[in-house]
């Protein structure tokens, strides 16, 4: 029985330091969830002496943490978001991983001495990006980059966890069952197909499933977000019970009940993040604690060289040939192939073949380990400055907010939202709150009262507002403190401003002649854009015309454009080598190649 209090009380405090590590990580940039690994590796057999070499018991804790992370990101990642980067990301997702499984179990079959095959499920191992570890660092990092791109970094670490993992268990079957060989077999494929079929409907009507119960049985506050998590987990046991693939299950699941008004959403948002903090930290530890460092004396050379490969040459390859046809910028898709950590789903896939009793069992998990440990140092410490290096960080529309969404009983036609007064904030300076928007309470040096008998407010007063859904954008500029003065910010947004509602006819006159089709003359810069990105602008959005970059400067509270920067670049590239250009501009370095050499030759 005194075992039982000691191992609890040494779990408990491991999962304290981890998450006290948090002020460590904020303070000076780190990547946390290094932090949770490093915890577990010092407590481990090298360590303070832990010993933990459960393989089994470690796979299983890290799968179902893993469900609630990845159910958690589909349930915050917005319907919008994942309509707009669809295309790159599931490209990323699954041709991605196969080119950088590829080239990866190439260079690992000849630096390790393997067969063609066990070096391939080496690089499926490794092949997919951690989907805490990309979440983390994009969303609580203070990275302010443009949608598109974090929609795509979050879509696409979201989605190719199942590929990854299909790819890891078919290739560590085929060794198993003795093959020792790679090659074309259509079981495989089929298998793919069924899993990744399977996955999607089982999730999209797993999430529906998820929204009907919620909306319409009664259930109590309290137990709301626990009945959300066990019936994803449904899902995920369910879906991989009967061949599916669980963890892309599971995604959809979040994507379709995080996109649907259900009570009590903000209640099932704070549990769902705080679950997800501890089986992100629960899944580190143990993986940690799993790990025997000494081990990784003897293949510490091809591990970093392996793990440098990964990092600046394998990733980027396969980002350059997937984003190809997508209208991406050069530095745009740096920055995605920059952003492709490696983390716990790496080293979760490491166990795979050891359960599976295969062949150089630890020497795939020690290797893995390194990969791992060199991507989060080196790529997850570097994101922010590296986001900045290539003139993505977006200037801020607004400064900081103080606000908090509060539940309504029942199947309410209102929002409930509750705003700190900040200094600088528009509503302090006499701005009148909007007639839609239905302020009802003031808290003020402690005390409560109607908002009409407050006056006018002041710093640090709490006013609760009732509005419409979909409303709450539109109040978070008047509460919110002025956004930091940027210098110039021409880099990103381009030289000229334009009016939205200029005619594309003129700037094809001015610029062109060529540039804007006969029909899309007829629209104005607003509709233009509008048009090109389906429908709906979002702030720092893009819209290449040839040499011309229009970039949306601002919008109004009814979500239209109402202001447009304009940004020039030359013609002809001016790029040495094709480094991350798209179809169009690699096409016309193809075209310009001859003259260039002809011209050194010549010289």
């Amino acid at each position: 029985m005194e075992h039982f209090y000691i191992v609890t009380l040494v779990l408990t405090a491991l999962i304290l330091l981890a998450a006290f590590s948090s002020l460590i990580a904020f303070r000076f940039g780190a990547p946390l969830l290094l932090l949770f690994l490093i915890i577990g590796l010092l407590a481990g057999e090298d360590g303070l002496g832990l010993h933990f070499n459960n393989h089994s018991v470690a796979y299983t804790i890290g799968s179902l943490a893993l469900a609630v992370i990845l159910f958690d990101s589909g349930y915050h990642t917005p319907l919008q978001a994942f309509r707009q980067a669809a295309g790159p990301s599931i490209t990323m997702a699954t041709f991605g991983v196969l080119l950088t499984a590829g080239s990866f179990g190439l260079l690992a079959a000849w630096i390790l001495n393997f067969s063609l095959l066990q070096g391939l499920l080496l690089g499926s191992i490794v092949a997919s990006t951690d989907a805490a570890a990309v979440f983390f660092l994009l969303r609580i990092g203070g990275i302010n980059i443009r949608d598109k791109v974090r929609s795509s970094l979050e879509v696409e670490s979201g989605t190719n966890d199942p590929m990854a993992i299909f790819l890891t268990m078919a290739i560590a079957g085929m060794l198993s069952a003795g093959k020792d060989h790679a090659g074309f077999d259509i079981g495989v494929v089929r298998l793919f197909l069924e899993q990744m079929g399977l996955g999607l409907i089982l999730g999209l009507l797993g999430g529906a499933a998820i929204v009907v119960i919620v909306k319409k049985i009664p259930i109590d506050r309290g137990l709301l977000p626990i009945i959300v998590l066990a019936l994803s987990m449904v899902v995920f046991s369910y879906t991989g019970a009967i061949g599916g693939s669980g963890f892309l299950a599971v995604y959809v699941a979040g994507i379709y009940a995080g996109n649907r008004k259900i009570p009590g959403n903000a209640s099932i948002t704070r549990f769902q993040e705080g679950m997800t903090w501890l089986a992100q930290i629960i899944m580190f530890l143990v993986l940690g604690l799993l790990a025997t460092p000494s081990q990784f004396i003897g293949i510490l050379v091809p591990g970093v060289v392996l793990g440098l490969f990964l990092v600046f040459v394998s990733r980027p390859l396969a980002t350059w040939l997937c984003l190809i046809p997508f209208d991406y910028t050069q530095q745009e898709k740096s920055f995605i192939s920059w952003v492709g950590l490696r983390g716990a789903v790496s080293i979760l896939l490491a166990i795979v073949p050891v359960l599976s009793g295969l062949k150089h069992a630890e020497t795939y998990f020690n290797i893995t380990f390194i990969v791992v440990m060199i991507s989060l140092v080196l790529q997850g410490w570097t994101i922010k400055p590296m986001a900045k290096k290539l003139g993505l960080i977006i200037p801020p529309r607004i400064g900081a907010i103080d606000k908090v969404e509060l539940d309504l009983p029942g199947a309410a036609h209102h929002e409930l939202l509750s705003y700190r007064v900040v200094a600088d904030s528009p509503v302090l300076r006499g701005e009148r709150i909007p007639r839609w928007a239905m302020p009802s309470l003031v808290i003020r040096d402690g005390k409560s009262m109607r908002y009409q008998y407050a006056g006018r407010l002041r710093e640090n007063d709490q006013v609760y507002l009732f509005i419409a859904p979909g409303y709450s954008r539109l109040l978070d500029r008047l509460f919110a403190s002025k956004a930091p003065v940027e210098e110039d910010d021409s880099e990103f947004f381009g030289t000229f401003t334009l009016s939205p509602s200029r005619s594309a006819a003129e700037l094809d006159a001015a610029y062109g002649p060529g540039l804007i089709s006969d029909v899309e003359k007829q629209k104005s810069l607003a509709e233009l854009m509008e048009s090109r990105l389906n429908g709906r602008a979002e702030y720092a959005d893009r819209v290449r015309l040839g040499h011309l970059i229009l970039i949306v400067r601002d919008i109004d509270e009814n979500g239209h454009i109402s202001a447009v920067g304009l940004s020039m670049e030359a013609v002809a590239p001016r790029d040495n080598v094709p480094t991350f250009l798209s179809l169009t501009r690699l096409l016309q370095w193809l075209a310009s190649l001859p003259k260039n050499v002809r011209k050194q030759w010549q010289g």
